[in-house]
């Protein structure tokens, strides 16, 4: 066991010792994405592994860590660390908890507080739990985000993107079932190997394997047959994580709807994009905002180039722009409305209408006050000013039963198809019309 150290406020540090012989544990919650996180952080000198454990023991130890009035999410997450230190599998001298912490007012930020008092209230106080922030707001002196690793993280996310938009948008229409996965997990090997290399890095190849990427799911053959196309929205970990949303993605898929999923790397331009409109909006240092425009630019133009990559080589549906979204909320919510997922919900609602899946779910954890305004609360603008709008919003919660919220969905999914029909009916009678005799008959 390493000796422990503490800082000035008496928080147990991970020092560069433990950086050593330390396994962190961390919380899954996008399982091709997290894939190629924890390789990255293996080649940043961390010994990372993402747990993949689910079940009502989670949820229970979870109820007994936290206060059940907080926010599922916390819930999950505290149980799931919690469950894993208690189950045997880890030497508990051996290993650290890591969890992300944004640093805004979304109670996200505290949820490393509530997994010390979990921790505390179990017995562990020896574990050390690792803050993962861009907002300076916890330092250790054993964990450090450096440049490549900060990269590699970035990578892994739109690696994770794309592999999961090209997924989805083959399962419903596949010939030969599973031939998606098994692209994906060639594809997450092949890249988690090429991070290795220096050159993994570098501009071209990232441009090369986004285009061979595209190129290989393209020649999957697919049935043209048209499905019902649905979106999932919401709080960032319910509506990523199966744990969380009781794998509302396979049920979808079961339902013969083809899932649409916003990618994550939205999510981390607009945390970025946040700190430069903080200073516009209510000032501060302007190296502030440059600095957040430079890495949120670069998350962009990875952005531009997967998007290209699809447009160029296959008929797939590539993703809108962070600024297309950015701009669709204007005339719904301002941009200082960004706690915990803010307007980029909002938009993401608005860009699924206009891209053709007016079909969404809207995922509702318990006790997020942020995702209930700028979720549910804007459904009936939205709705107003976009009539083809089918949303439901699923709240999910300990209490809440599965059956309750898969018949909820289901009453949306007989909606959507009786809008399809009733829209293909329309199209037929238009052709079927005898055309309107000309003055010159």
């Amino acid at each position: 066991m390493a000796e422990l150290k503490y800082s000035k406020d008496g928080r147990l540090l991970f020092t560069k010792e433990m950086k050593k012989n330390y396994t962190l544990l961390a919380p899954m919650m996008l399982p091709i994405h997290f894939g190629l996180i924890q390789t990255a952080f293996g080649l940043g000198g961390y010994k990372v592994e993402i747990l993949d454990t689910t079940g009502h023991e989670v949820v229970n130890e979870g109820l007994r860590s936290v206060h059940n009035d907080s926010c599922y999410p916390a819930i999950l997450v505290v149980g799931q660390l919690i469950n894993a230190v208690k189950s045997g599998k880890y030497d508990t001298d051996q290993i650290g908890l890591l969890i992300t912490q944004t640093g805004g007012g979304c109670r996200a930020s505290n949820y490393i507080h509530l997994l010390r008092k979990g921790l505390l209230r179990a017995g562990y106080t020896h574990i050390p739990v690792v803050s993962l922030n861009l907002s300076g707001l916890e330092k250790n002196p054993g964990f450090k985000l450096t440049i490549p690793l900060l990269i590699r993280l970035i990578l892994s996310v739109i690696y994770g993107d794309i592999l999961m938009l090209l997924a989805n948008q083959c399962r419903p229409y596949e010939v030969a079932k599973g031939e998606a996965d098994r692209l994906v997990q060639v594809w997450s090997k092949r890249l988690a190997d090429e991070f290795k290399s220096p050159s993994a890095l570098s501009r071209k190849r990232i441009k090369n394997n986004l285009t061979q990427i595209v190129r290989d799911f393209a020649k999957i053959q697919r049935i043209k047959e048209p499905k019902i196309r649905v979106g999932v929205v919401g709080e960032i970990y319910v509506k990523y994580s199966p744990l969380g949303n009781n794998g509302l993605e396979e049920f979808l898929q079961n339902e013969g709807a083809e899932v649409v999923v916003p990618g994550l790397l939205d999510f981390l331009i607009f945390k970025t994009d946040n700190r430069a409109v903080d200073v516009e909006l209510y000032g501060g240092n302007p190296l502030k905002r440059i600095l957040a425009n430079g890495l949120a630019g670069y998350m962009k133009s990875l952005q531009k180039a997967m998007i290209e990559a699809i447009e160029e080589n296959s008929d797939f549906r590539p993703p809108a722009t962070f600024d297309h979204i950015k701009s669709l909320v204007k005339g719904y919510v301002g941009y200082g409305n960004k706690m915990g997922e803010g307007w980029l919900l909002t938009g993401e609602m608005l860009e699924l209408i206009e891209s053709g899946a007016p079909n969404i779910v809207c995922t509702q954890p318990f006790g997020c006050l942020p995702n209930h305004i700028a979720g549910k609360g804007m459904l009936r603008k939205i709705k107003d000013l976009n009539p083809e709008a089918n949303i439901v919003a699923i709240d999910y919660d300990p209490g809440a039963t599965k059956i309750n919220q898969e018949n909820r969905i289901k009453l949306m999914l007989a909606n959507a198809r009786k809008a399809a029909e009733a829209a293909r009916t329309e199209k037929k009678g238009e052709k079927q019309a005898p055309a309107t005799p000309s003055a010159h008959s």
